[in-house]
């Protein structure tokens, strides 16, 4: 049990270090998503399931729906691809 929490645990901050590392906004969105369901799955291993499942509902996905109607409401929702514009063949 306690390698799991400490792979779950591990995975968590991994994932909230590419919330701040990571320049696309999009998968910073869903990195912020994982820490929040990181954080329902160690509720669980808490043995309290009825705050996991609200974290997982209201962290991993209202939060992550608003942040990204958000993005898209400002106008930078899409995803960053590496593909130029101006070198499409018309």
């Amino acid at each position: 049990m306690i390698w799991f929490a400490a792979i779950v645990v591990s995975l968590t901050l991994g994932a909230a270090l590419a919330v701040l590392m990571l320049r696309n906004l999009l998968a910073a969105v869903a990195a912020a998503s994982v820490v929040s369901l990181g954080v329902a799955v160690m509720f669980v291993m808490l043995r309290a399931p009825d705050v996991a499942m609200t974290e997982a509902a209201v962290g991993a996905g209202l939060s992550s729906l608003i942040l990204a109607l958000a993005l898209r409401r400002l106008g930078v929702f899409a995803l960053d691809l590496g593909v130029d514009d101006g070198d499409r063949d018309a």
